[in-house]
């Protein structure tokens, strides 16, 4: 594996968190508790990987520019920002979620979950389409 290929690795661990938080929140709602804790536990791994992964890239390969098409660059760095603001909010939020339900302090987790779930959730599927705006959709010459 090269460094070029960390960005469709990101994107692959990215999705594999999404799907994870999917069924974490089926699991919960359905009352389910072992499968949702080995769900969310997924998705805190597939996420590190991905923090970890995606350090290595940048530290290594610098910044990625979207330049072209010209009309779309506005849209694609608000989806950006949004994306990067919110990336950086949800590890602390998850750590404490996670350390919430660790302790066993179940109404205090569920009403952070609350907001950890669709943070992370958006986070997650963000990153796969700034992956495919960047790299399959209008990659840059």
């Amino acid at each position: 594996m090269s460094l070029a290929d960390l960005p469709a690795v990101n994107a692959c661990l990215n999705s594999l968190s999404a799907i994870f938080l999917t069924a974490g929140y089926y699991f919960i709602r359905t009352k389910n508790q072992t499968a949702h804790r080995n769900c969310m536990v997924s998705a805190v791994v597939t996420s590190a990987l991905f923090l970890i992964c995606y350090l290595i890239y940048h530290f290594n390969a610098g910044r990625t520019v979207f330049r072209e098409p010209a009309w779309f660059r506005p849209i694609y760095l608000t989806l950006l920002a949004t994306h990067t603001l919110l990336a950086a909010a949800i590890v602390p939020l998850v750590l404490v979620t996670l350390y919430l339900a660790i302790r066993r302090r179940f109404e205090t987790h569920k009403k952070i979950a609350r907001w950890t779930w669709p943070i992370w959730m958006y986070v997650s599927v963000t990153g796969v389409v700034i992956y495919l705006l960047l790299y399959q959709i209008y990659p840059q010459r």
